[in-house]
């Protein structure tokens, strides 16, 4: 009976954390050595810094509005 009523605790709360995720920001990266462009999520490494963003799409066109 106690299992039942942790899962009946716990899994209200599971859906409510999945109700506020979000995707991740897209950010336009350039590249240190030769200025090329690229939009990614997460960092391509040391020879990359962000530029510009977040955007919500990946072609890094439609910027991320916070409130």
């Amino acid at each position: 009976m106690t299992q039942l009523r942790s899962l009946l605790v716990i899994l209200p709360c599971a859906f409510a954390l999945r109700a506020t995720a979000a995707p991740a920001p897209w950010w336009l990266w350039e590249s240190v050595t030769n200025g090329s462009k690229v939009c990614a999520q997460t960092s391509l490494g040391p020879g990359w810094r962000k530029l510009l963003g977040p955007y919500r799409d990946a072609r890094c066109e439609k910027p991320f509005r916070t409130r």
